[in-house]
Order: C-alpha cells, then sequence, then structure tokens
C-alpha cells in the first residue's frame, strides 16, 4: 500500500477524528501482538482505511485504553481487539511483504537493497500471516505476476494493468454475503484508483529511469491529466455507490470523509505536484 487514502482532517469531527486515531492505534497493537516488533513500522494510512471497512457495522465503537508501541511511557485510546481488526493486521502484512518484494524487482540490486532487508526482517511475520490468510495471500501473488508480466510486455492499456491491481485488494474482502460482495466493489475500485494515483505520482521518474508506466504507455510521455481524472473519479463515485449500499454504522461518516473528501483532495495534490510535501504531513497536528 502506498499511504494514499487519508481523511481530510479539517472536516472531521471530533468524534470521528477519536474514531479514527483508535483504529490506527488499536491496528497497530494488534500488529504488535500478532507479529511483534518489526510489523508496526509498516502500518499506514491505507492499512487504517482496510480495518476501517472490515469492522463490522455497530451503531457505537468501545474504545480502551493500551500502551503506545512508539511509546510505552504512554496510554492511548485504541479500538478493541476484534476479529476484523486481526483480519485487517493479517492482510495488511501480507500486503506490505509483497510490495517490498516487487520494489526489490522494480528497483534492481542496488536500488533495491533496503526493500530486500526490510524483506527479510517481515519474513517471519509474512509467514505466519500467510497461513492465517492463505486464500488472500495465493490471491495477491497470482494478480501480481499478472501484473509483472504486464509491465514486461509494456502493456499499452491502462484498463487492464489497473484491474489486475484492483483484483488484488478486492480480494481482501470476505467472499461471503451482501456486505462482502458491497466491500469487494468497494476494495476493487480503490484498488484501481490506488493504481492510478501512484502511476501518475510516478511518471517523471519513471519516465527518468526508463522504467514502464501505464499513464505515459496509455497517453504518452507527459500523460493526459485530463483523461486520467476522468476514469480516476469514475473509481471514486464508485466507491461513493458502495459505501452508500453497505452497513458501516458509526464509522460510516468518517468513510465518507476519506472517500468524497480526502482521496480528492490527494488526486489533486498527485496531479499539481504537491503531494510530495504533503504525504509528510501528520494528521495528529491541528495545523496541517
Amino acid at each position: 500500500m502506498f499511504g494514499y487514502v487519508r481523511p481530510y482532517r479539517p472536516e472531521l469531527k471530533c468524534k470521528d477524528f477519536d474514531l479514527y486515531r483508535a483504529t490506527y492505534c488499536g491496528l497497530c497493537r494488534c500488529l504488535r501482538r500478532r507479529y511483534g516488533l518489526i510489523a508496526p513500522m509498516f502500518l499506514n494510512f491505507d492499512f487504517t482505511f482496510l480495518a476501517l471497512v472490515l469492522w463490522e457495522g455497530e451503531e457505537r465503537w468501545e474504545p480502551c485504553r493500551g500502551r503506545c508501541h512508539a511509546n510505552p511511557l504512554v496510554k492511548k485510546t485504541m479500538c478493541v481487539q476484534s476479529p476484523a481488526l486481526e483480519l485487517a493486521a493479517d492482510e495488511s502484512v501480507v500486503l506490505a511483504w509483497w510490495k517490498l518484494r516487487d520494489s526489490v524487482k522494480d528497483e534492481g540490486f542496488f536500488g533495491g537493497l533496503p526493500a530486500r532487508g526490510l524483506s527479510l526482517l517481515l519474513g517471519r511475520a509474512y509467514g505466519k500471516a500467510a497461513r492465517r490468510v492463505p486464500d488472500f495471500d495465493r490471491g495477491v501473488k497470482v494478480c501480481l505476476e499478472e501484473l509483472e508480466k504486464l509491465e514486461q510486455e509494456r502493456c499499452p492499456s491502462l484498463d487492464r494493468t489497473a484491474d489486475t491491481f484492483a483484483r488484488l485488494l478486492q480480494s481482501a474482502a470476505p467472499a461471503q454475503g451482501e456486505q462482502g460482495r458491497i466491500l469487494g466493489q468497494l476494495l476493487y475500485h480503490l484498488g484501481r484508483w490506488i493504481y492510478l494515483a501512484d502511476a501518475r505520482d510516478d511518471l517523471s521518474e519513471d519516465q527518468a529511469a526508463g522504467r514502464y508506466n501505464p499513464v505515459a504507455a496509455r497517453y504518452g510521455p507527459s500523460g493526459d491529466d485530463k483523461a486520467l481524472a476522468l476514469t480516476m473519479d469514475q473509481s471514486l463515485g464508485q466507491m461513493g455507490a458502495a459505501l452508500q449500499l453497505g452497513e458501516f454504522g458509526c464509522r460510516k461518516a468518517l468513510l465518507e470523509n476519506m472517500i468524497y473528501l480526502g482521496l480528492p483532495l490527494v488526486q489533486r495534490a498527485v496531479f499539481d505536484g504537491s503531494w510530495a510535501q504533503i504525504k509528510k504531513q501528520k494528521i495528529w497536528r491541528h495545523d496541517t
């Protein structure tokens, strides 16, 4: 995952901000308990969104207090342990490990050394997570292999490459029931949007390095932000439609903030070049 999925802090109500932070901290604690000290290092905003959408649609959330992984002297409000939080932790470790392995291939021997080292550190946790969610792990592996083949062929179709990554993230949704189907659609279009946003963000870097970039393959070296925005906006619309059909309980307002405000803001920042600065901001602060 890439860190693109975040709330728009200025429009968050206090209760929704408290819920977001408690989910973030709860997922961090869950990762530490299930996978040791290394796994929480890979926690990001995208994984927090995954935890939020996988959670049961309860009308109220019950907080608890726990010691902070980064600062054990401090206790923070956290969401209580739950099957959904555990599933999000398992899938987050699998996604983080495969993302590192993908970076190793993309960056070459010397450029990929940091990712190779981190994947080794995360390897034991990944093995445990893969045994807990084997279907998801296989789905991620198959989709990444398919995506690698398309990239090696320098596929000119934006839809084929984006669809492959979208199916990867879609497999994180439960397979059963109406809610599972809705989550599948939401995560499919989120995956498609993330892939396109990342491709546009990397456009100039990939061009300089001579790497394949789906936006350049489809629209040329300079891309076409107007055409790309149209297809990304379609995915945002489909995410919003799926959100309104699903049962998300007290988390719905927070998810609406992220989908209707946070993602469009990130999209504009990627297009105008300000994303490099925005992604460094800490949403816990009131002045960012």
